[in-house]
């Protein structure tokens, strides 16, 4: 191997070089059963972030604008309350959030294919401890979707 092509494995990441070397990791969520690309596929890190940004926003509009009105700190802190209870009733009642919805997400059970309300719950919480969304697996899942059992999907 020349020192380009070294150097090209080494930009593309330790994903393309083992994959250059003969591993075969598929794709992902293929170990889930789910299809590669379209609906159902593994929703990707830009879309689930947009998504969240845009939940974001939206609490954070309702806290200034319906809770504190000109007390600042009071929607600084109702914005993360507002956000987690956004979270917990739509994603246990419909799947999906209004940011999810706008980016074309939704979070399914790998069992049911519906989350529960405890389900929903117990995937905010380890949410907002802001860690397990950082730990991926090789399916692009985080650690609170691998404990809660949910994948978020596109629609």
């Amino acid at each position: 191997m020349d020192n380009r092509q070294a150097l090209g494995s080494w930009l593309s990441g330790p994903r393309a070089a083992m994959e250059e070397a003969g591993a075969d990791f598929g794709y992902r969520g293929e170990q889930l059963g789910l299809p590669q690309e379209g609906p159902n596929s593994i929703a990707r890190p830009g879309r689930r972030l947009g998504a969240l940004a845009v939940d974001w926003g939206l609490c954070l509009l309702i806290a200034y604008g319906l809770i504190a009105n000109s007390y600042n700190n009071a929607a600084q802190v109702w914005a993360p309350v507002i956000l987690f209870v956004l979270m917990t009733l739509t994603l246990g009642t419909v799947g999906f959030t209004p940011g999810k919805r706008l980016f074309g997400l939704r979070v399914v059970a790998l069992e049911t294919g519906r989350v529960s309300p405890l389900r929903a719950l117990l995937r905010t919480v380890l949410l907002f401890l802001a860690l397990p969304p950082l730990v991926w697996d090789r399916d692009g899942r985080g650690l609170h979707d691998r404990l809660a059992k949910t994948v978020e999907v596109r629609i």
